[in-house]
């Protein structure tokens, strides 16, 4: 049975359409097998080519510039951070009746982080410092962010989040829910330097080999902002323990972790209604992240 559609427009791929399209374009390829990556992402299909290379199909629109993005910026960002990077070997452009610009990437080996089985303090450790060496990354010549994009003011999200929560109804304690996003519009703003963040570092983005981090992926949400968007991972991957070693490596102060937590608000409850019926790993994930927020004095 096919998957649900996540999106009103999304657009179908399958493994016949990734064939053509190295056939039309990248035929050096084309003679490798391709099978589907199964996963809950929302923005790419994603088909493993051969043994060592993935194609990267946008589903929509929204996402038809990511491929861009990461070509351009990753290789400058690459040196400076201890993960491994997806490495962009190919553009493709429309064809065979599909309509965005896609790409062919260096597979990366690894499994995506789960709370069930890495909330550890290694993990934890190793995400401090993927962090850390990202946030000092030099900005020279970095895209001004955009209005609303993830490491902006949380204020710019506030409509939305509240609009999401009254969709939500009954489904999330929106008592609760609401208290935790107040406290982190009533936090001090960020006031150092605009950093690279790479604005959703949520489990499935976060690769995992022999219980260490080894890559981080999805890279569509990369902006300069503040790096407070970038402790999601704080309260979506661990636990109140090893939450509270990334804080202390990361020496996070009150009004920053305030900020991290709406950041996980409104990520989790955007999210919860739009794919309530469509994406159950997402909306577990969502519930969780949550969970952890609500339940956590900090």
């Amino acid at each position: 049975m096919p998957a649900p559609r996540l999106h009103p427009d999304q657009v179908p791929t399958d493994v016949d359409l990734v064939r053509r399209l190295l056939a039309e374009q990248h035929p050096r390829w084309a003679h490798l097998p391709a099978r589907e990556v199964d996963s809950f992402g929302t923005d790419h299909d994603v088909y493993r080519l051969g043994a060592d290379l993935a194609v990267r199909l946008p589903k929509v629109a929204f996402s038809a510039g990511q491929a861009a993005l990461e070509a351009t910026w990753l290789p400058r960002l690459a040196p400076h951070l201890p993960v491994a990077l997806p490495e962009h070997l190919a553009a493709g452009r429309p064809g065979c009746g599909y309509p965005f610009a896609w790409s062919v990437c260096r597979w990366l080996p690894g499994r995506p982080a789960s709370p069930a089985t890495d909330d550890t303090a290694a993990l934890a450790s190793d995400l401090a410092e993927f962090l850390g060496a990202l946030h000092d990354a030099p900005t020279t010549g970095a895209p001004a962010r955009r209005a609303g994009a993830r490491g902006g003011p949380l204020a710019e999200r506030d409509g939305q989040v509240r609009a999401a929560v009254t969709e939500l109804g009954d489904r999330v304690d929106a008592r609760a829910v609401l208290r935790v996003w107040e406290e982190a519009l009533e936090a001090p703003g960020w006031g150092g330097p605009e950093v690279w963040v790479h604005g959703d570092p949520l489990p499935g983005n976060l690769l995992v080999r022999g219980g260490r981090l080894s890559a981080v992926i999805d890279w569509g949400a990369l902006a300069v902002g503040d790096p407070a968007c970038d402790l999601q991972g704080a309260w979506n991957l661990l636990g109140a323990a090893h939450r509270a070693r990334l804080r202390d490596a990361l020496a996070v102060d009150d009004a920053q972790w305030l900020r991290g937590r709406g950041w996980v608000v409104a990520q989790a409850v955007v999210a919860l209604p739009y794919y309530w019926d469509t994406n159950p790993g997402i909306v577990a994930q969502g519930l969780r992240a949550l969970g952890e927020v609500l339940t956590s004095e900090g």
